[in-house]
């Protein structure tokens, strides 16, 4: 079971805000889906060859291309909690 700790705690890194009755929703719904999970993975798969996907893909190739795309990084620093010039300003990852 996945606690109201767990889901404060990753929706703090992931800068959301959840009012302890989205909280405890939250919990009770990731918990469900492990238990799902718990269920699907007690199945028998023995003999049974994994899919990448349950029907045929038709490969589509094309060439790469390099191309400036105008105002393309002033649009993603809109996205930027915080921003110094044209970079995206992030907590330090090492202590």
């Amino acid at each position: 079971m996945i606690s109201e700790d767990e889901v404060a705690r990753v929706a703090h890194l992931a800068r959301l805000s959840l009012n302890p009755d989205e909280i405890t929703k939250l919990a009770q719904q990731l918990s469900s889906v492990l238990k799902h999970f718990e269920h699907v993975s007690k199945i028998n798969t023995e003999g049974v060859e994994p899919m990448v996907t349950p029907s045929d893909i038709e490969e589509f190739w094309r060439e790469d291309r390099v191309a400036q795309v105008a105002g393309a990084s002033e649009a993603a620093m809109l996205n930027a909690p915080e921003s110094v010039g044209n970079l995206f300003k992030v907590p330090p990852v090492v202590g």
